[in-house]
């Protein structure tokens, strides 16, 4: 007969903490929802501009499903918006490491950078159109202008302020310029990278709209203006509660992403990733 000491282990009760904040950010959301539906139905709220909840989600039906019409432009936009993030990140990235590598380059390049960036990019935009024309190409040249900034100041900022003492020490070892890129600035640099990156792909989708509300050929952009001309404020609802949550997922796949390239920055990465290493340890020695 096994002998009690009268203590028991102790028992979870009730739900964890991420799925109680879950349950109430859920609960906040449908009590906003079904306030926005009582004051619709009530009078309260003007229908034209503020559609009943119960509309927009028909809406949701009617624009994917029943009548399918949305998927063109939306393969569109995300097309355009993935190609002009690759195409800034690449020059962001690419010229923010030059620039900071450089000093000399610094000290000619980095003030026409901050020109440009205090000039608004919507004022760009009918001047890229002009010169690229209508069409695919000024479309991804303004959201490469909209992705360029935050990757460069961020590449530019995490490579001139890697730390003095670790540089020293890596010149002191005779290490090379390519050793101290890669074993060095890289590491040191690529978690604020990274956050230039996770907000460039956010604005990203800020560019396109912009783009598409100039053009008004194809896209969300452009499918947004006709709904709102058509006075069909459900399907514009539709479409932009679609573009927020692109955007959520986007931000949340960016974050995701950086957690695992740039894992040695929180305490959880380099926990998951030793956990592998001691399993692939364990596995190749028996």
């Amino acid at each position: 007969m096994a002998v009690s000491d009268g203590i028991s282990p102790p028992r979870r009760i009730g739900l964890t903490m991420p799925r109680r904040r879950l349950l109430t950010h859920a609960v906040i959301f449908l009590v906003l929802v079904g306030l926005w539906e009582i004051g619709s139905r009530a009078g309260w709220l003007d229908p034209l501009f503020y559609p009943r909840p119960s509309n927009i989600l028909r809406s949701f039906w009617l624009i994917y499903v029943q009548n399918g019409n949305v998927w063109f432009h939306l393969y569109a936009t995300l097309g355009l918006v993935f190609a002009g993030f690759v195409a800034g990140s690449i020059l962001g990235v690419g010229l923010g490491a030059l620039v900071g590598f450089q000093p000399l380059v610094r000290r000619f390049i980095k003030p026409y950078v901050i020109v440009l960036e205090a000039t608004p990019r919507i004022a760009v935009a009918p001047l890229l159109i002009a010169a690229l024309g209508f069409g695919a190409p000024s479309k991804i040249a303004i959201i490469m202008l909209v992705c360029f900034f935050a990757p460069f100041i961020n590449t530019l900022s995490g490579v001139v302020n890697v730390s003095e003492d670790r540089l020293e020490l890596f010149n002191s070892l005779g290490a090379g310029k390519m050793q101290v890129l890669r074993k060095l600035v890289l590491p040191e640099a690529l978690p604020v990278i990274m956050a230039g990156e996770r907000l460039a792909l956010t604005a990203a989708l800020s560019g396109a709209l912009v783009a598409e509300f100039i053009q008004r050929d194809q896209g969300i952009g452009s499918l947004i203006l006709i709904y709102t001309r058509n006075l069909n404020m459900a399907s514009a609802f539709a479409c932009i509660f679609t573009l927020t949550i692109i955007g959520f997922l986007i931000f949340r796949g960016m974050e995701w992403i950086d957690n695992r390239i740039a894992f040695w920055n929180t305490e959880a990465g380099m926990a998951r990733v030793g956990t592998k290493r001691a399993l692939a340890f364990r596995g190749a020695h028996g």
